[in-house]
């Protein structure tokens, strides 16, 4: 799996996912642990929703 997620993109989603998690642990609800998801794929560094779209938001190479 090739990298498609850049270092703003992985930050924002970690930001989220902490977020979606914290407010499942508040309100007592399981659907929090979808939080897991957005902070597993930056911690993978990919997205497989981004294949489809042809989207990436890591940095270009400069050759």
């Amino acid at each position: 799996m090739k990298p498609n997620v850049g270092s703003i993109d992985r930050t924002l989603r970690y930001v989220a996912g902490i977020a979606i998690l914290g407010a499942g642990f508040y309100s007592k609800s399981w659907w929090g642990l979808i939080g897991i998801v957005p902070i597993l794929t930056a911690t993978i560094r990919f997205c497989p929703a981004y294949v489809p779209l042809g989207m990436s938001t890591c940095a270009k190479d400069k050759k």
